[in-house]
């Protein structure tokens, strides 16, 4: 799973790159981030609970060759039709295996009677925060020398997670006879409605945190600081999202109220910091890190929560309502991105960056009392 969500956010330091090549314009850009975002949404709705009746298995392997599809696509052309191609090749596998690997880790993981595992929460939640941190991180650093080779690598390792999934028992019994095929109804599971729905109020504001993020920091970088490097902005998107995931693992043995009680004001707080660090003259380099380190944490921290919600609460015989999950989280991920891009158009940076900060603050608190609810009986 992590090296498909590596791979997933591979291209963000990327970008700037690909518009000087192709000549591509902002909302060209947006466009390619909509139909990966529309790859994502239309595999999780499709496929992405079917591994209930099939097994995990059936559906991971398919998943990861279509990651390795679109991999040898972006390691032979990153032009515009090879990016647009690529991108929903990459949806379309990260769609499919978001949930089936999650409900794959907890059957292999398992405690009494199907209870989902501490570790099992633990790593679930770093593979996909961790690896949305390491893919910008690697592509920027080779993007130096290069930019194509970080494409060759992914495939390599696409091959090597094939090899291993076919190789991994399938431990789950499978219904007999199995039902028939009908795309995923997204629905939250009436015996923990008020859970879920806490849950995935935090799911989508988190997102759209760590979507607006990585969008905007190599705006920030090439445009305010006048830095292109793709390396800094590979650096600074790992930066948040590393935190992030260590954040998750620091505090694996916290509650759920703990952990609300510091996501929700440091998120808040860090939003300050990087808007001010857009605002201030000169910009600061220093103090969109610091910002960035205080969104890691209060998002990293919320994340936890909304998802071992859902990952405790969801039915054991019913694991793909994880797809509700991730469906919620990559809407967040992707619709302000494609907003944002837009807005561009008519808007400063600067202007648009603070607009999203007071935004997604008050979305924050008024979601509040919902995510108290994440504490009920916790």
């Amino acid at each position: 799973m992590s090296i498909l969500t590596a791979f997933s956010t591979a291209p963000s330091p990327l970008y700037s790159l690909y518009r000087r090549q192709n000549h591509l314009s902002s909302i060209t850009v947006t466009v390619v981030y909509a139909v990966f975002a529309g790859g994502i949404v239309a595999s999780l709705l499709l496929v992405g609970h079917v591994s209930d009746w099939y097994g995990r298995r059936t559906v991971l392997i398919p998943a990861l060759v279509t990651g390795l599809a679109a991999a040898l696509i972006f390691a032979v052309s990153t032009s515009l039709p090879a990016l647009l191609v690529g991108r929903v090749l990459t949806g379309l596998a990260l769609g499919a295996a978001t949930a089936t690997a999650g409900a794959y880790l907890t059957d292999l993981d398992a405690g009494p009677n199907g209870v989902v595992t501490r570790r099992a929460q633990i790593v679930s939640t770093v593979a996909n925060v961790g690896g949305l941190a390491i893919g910008p991180l690697a592509a920027g650093l080779l993007a130096t020398y290069v930019p194509s080779l970080i494409y060759v690598i992914f495939a390599v390792l696409l091959v090597v997670a094939l090899v291993a999934t076919w190789r991994s028992p399938e431990v789950r019994p499978l219904p007999a006879p199995r039902p028939r095929y009908r795309p995923q109804r997204l629905a939250i599971p009436a015996a923990a409605r008020a859970q879920v729905s806490a849950a995935l109020t935090g799911d989508f504001l988190v997102f759209t945190v760590y979507g607006v993020f990585a969008g905007s920091a190599s705006a920030f970088l090439s445009g305010p600081l006048h830095r292109t490097s793709p390396a800094l902005a590979g650096l600074t998107v790992f930066f948040a999202f590393g935190v992030g995931a260590l954040t998750q693992v620091s505090t694996a043995t916290w509650p759920l109220r703990r952990l609300l009680a510091l996501g929700v004001p440091v998120l808040i707080v860090g939003l300050a910091v990087i808007v001010t660090a857009a605002w201030v003259q000169p910009p600061s380099l220093a103090l969109f890190l610091a910002g960035a380190a205080l969104v890691g944490v209060g998002a990293g921290s919320i994340f936890r929560s909304a998802l071992t919600t859902v990952l405790t609460t969801a039915p054991p015989n019913d694991r793909a309502a994880l797809a509700l999950f991730f469906v919620v989280g990559y809407l967040g991920l992707s619709v302000p991105v494609v907003a944002a891009g837009i807005a561009l158009q008519h808007a400063t940076f600067k202007v648009l960056l603070l607009t999203f900060a007071i935004v997604v603050a008050a979305g924050i608190l008024l979601a509040s009392p919902r995510l108290r609810r994440l504490t009920t009986d916790n």
